[in-house]
């Protein structure tokens, strides 16, 4: 037997993976939760020369004491993160998702415990000093390889770390936005390569312990506050003649998603062609970065663009925010900042820029709108809303989260069927424009292509009986040729015999259809056995478990005698009923 048969024969049960899965949600929590008083602590310092665990991103940080120095702040916290990242765990650079979807598709869920902790490290040490860089990429991260972890120390199957590097995502991203629906929703969108039953229940336990945990810590208020907003008269959200209105604004939407894809990943390309030591190239970035969001407080009264972006998104969904303009500058500021700090080497996510990018963009169209139309009762705010998930789905390609997110988060419900209708738009525009989104790209890149369609196959619930060979004869192992040896390969003939050792089954070999009596290759065992009623996918977790092929017996015969096979399944005949299904 290979070496993959004994490693897919290592199972929990249901009840073990649930109990695993709300563990995994317990300590992702408390994860986050540590990782937003890391941040707390590091921003205080950096910023306010205090030590103190208090900090609203929701609240506009006011002016320290160190003047113009606090430019230094994001350059040293970034030759922290470069040295931690470089020394210990070089999957901890950027924004973490990539490298989860990563070790789900291609490394069998398998994240190394180091990259927990100094995931943890470099991305409180990017945001607390002021990279505008998300927590949520981070805690994606840290959660995943929490999963990650206790499904390997815990010896399960393949996809049960998956699942639980999975249900460790969607806790992330529960307990850091107190959004349990659209968590599980990203988990399906994003992470999962089976969404069934077995998956969804280990992910909907995770996000709801996380979700509780923090909810705990933090309150059960949702992420942002939203300001009162008067709704058009004449143009209700309803009506068929807002429609167009928000078409253009999601096919904008989409463009700027590209845009902020192209510009990202555009950067950090410019600086990859930069032969220089990683400490200079990120030495140049922080300190350009710290240049704009001192400018910036000295002219506006905010560092708009600094850390994680939460309070300028609240200024902008409360009114304080709304001369078009000046949105329309925070939108490039913001996509500069966040390319420049991913590019120097920080380390934090991209979901939450593309909120404020979203706010922006979204305040921007608003505004423009009540310019023109002053008397129709456009509001900046209508659209920061729309564009906050218009701008998150049309960047990740999770369009269901985005919606679901942005309801979580606001608490509004009233604008969900405009925000449907942009999503789709912006979703359409930036797939047609760059087939890859923001996570993906980063994997094209490497040759690691990631499958985002998800389909249901016909071939799955066929049964034994509709595809099985039809049994040629029956040899004695010690009547075969002596050149015959066991193997596993099959050489693609269609007619084979049974080979028994005494009255037991010991495998199955090819003979030649017109001459059954004749041996043209080798003997193929161990065998599996399924009835013929069972369908072709527990079959195939048969054939892996137990052998390379399958006999085939009736439901009412446990003992697979020779006089009791119906028929053979091997991997040739599944291929083709694989390949039947997909021509259909």
């Amino acid at each position: 037997m290979t070496k993959t048969s004994t490693v897919d024969n290592r199972q929990a049960s249901a009840i073990t993976l649930a109990l695993l899965s709300v563990a995994v949600g317990v300590v992702t929590g408390l994860g986050a939760i540590l990782l937003r008083m890391l941040i707390s602590v590091i921003h205080n310092i950096f910023f306010l020369g205090e030590f103190s665990l208090h900090y609203d991103a929701n609240i506009a940080t006011e002016p320290g004491p160190y003047g113009p120095f606090v430019i230094l702040a994001p350059v040293i916290g970034g030759l922290i993160v470069v040295f931690l990242v470089k020394r210990y765990a070089p999957e901890a650079k950027g924004h973490g998702v990539p490298e989860v979807m990563d070790a789900i598709y291609y490394k069998g869920g398998k994240i190394r415990p180091a990259v927990v902790v100094i995931k943890s490290l470099a991305s409180a040490l990017s945001i607390g000093s002021g990279a505008s860089v998300g927590r949520e990429g981070p805690i994606i991260q840290i959660g995943s390889g929490i999963g990650s972890v206790l499904g390997q120390y815990f010896n399960l199957r393949t996809w049960q770390v998956i699942t639980l590097v999975a249900a460790g995502a969607g806790a992330g991203i529960a307990a850091t936005f107190n959004t349990p629906l659209g968590a599980v929703l990203f988990a399906i969108e994003l992470m999962l390569p089976e969404f069934s039953a077995r998956t969804l229940l280990p992910v909907v336990l995770a996000t709801g312990t996380a979700t509780y945990m923090g909810r705990l810590a933090f309150g059960i208020e949702p992420a942002f506050l939203v300001a009162a907003y008067q709704r058009p008269e004449l143009f209700v959200p309803l009506s068929v003649d807002m429609l167009p209105l928000y078409v253009l604004f999601g096919l904008i939407a989409g463009g700027a998603a590209t845009i902020f894809v192209k510009v990202l990943y555009g950067t950090e390309d410019l600086f990859n062609r930069i032969k220089v030591n990683d400490y200079i190239k990120n030495i140049v970035a922080m300190t350009t970065l710290g240049v704009m969001f001192y400018v910036l407080m000295q002219t506006t009264g905010m560092y708009h663009t600094a850390g994680v972006g939460y309070a300028t998104i609240e200024a902008i969904l409360t009114g304080q925010i709304s001369a078009p303009g000046f949105l329309l500058l925070l939108f490039f500021l913001k996509m500069a900042a966040t390319s420049i700090s991913l590019a120097g080497g920080s380390s934090g996510g991209v979901f939450s820029p593309s909120l404020f990018l979203g706010a922006a963009l979204g305040g921007t169209f608003g505004a423009l709108l009540d310019m023109a139309f002053p008397y129709l009762g456009f509001s900046s705010v209508t659209f920061a809303l729309i564009g906050m998930a218009a701008i998150v789905g049309g960047s990740t390609g999770a369009a269901m989260t985005s919606i679901m997110m942005l309801f979580e988060m606001t608490g509004d419900y009233s604008i969900t069927l405009a925000a449907i209708v942009a999503v789709v738009c912006a979703v359409g525009v930036r797939s047609g424009l760059s087939p890859q989104d923001i996570y993906t790209t980063k994997l094209a890149r490497r040759g690691h292509h990631i499958p985002r369609d998800r389909r249901s196959h016909m071939f799955a619930i066929r049964m034994a009986r509709e595809v099985m060979e039809p049994v040629a004869g029956i040899f004695a192992k010690e009547d075969l040729p002596q050149s015959v040896s066991m193997s596993p390969v099959q050489e693609g003939a269609r007619s084979f015999a049974l080979v028994t050792e005494g009255r037991f089954i010991v495998g199955i070999v090819p003979v030649d259809p017109a001459h059954p009596g004749r041996v043209i290759g080798p003997l193929i065992g161990p065998v599996g056995v399924v009835r013929e009623t069972s369908f072709l996918q527990s079959a195939m977790t048969h054939m892996v478990d137990r052998g390379h092929a399958a006999v085939v017996v009736s439901p009412d015969r446990r003992i697979p005698r020779p006089e009791n096979v119906l028929g053979v399944l091997t991997r040739d005949t599944i291929a083709e009923a694989v390949m039947r299904d997909y021509r259909t």
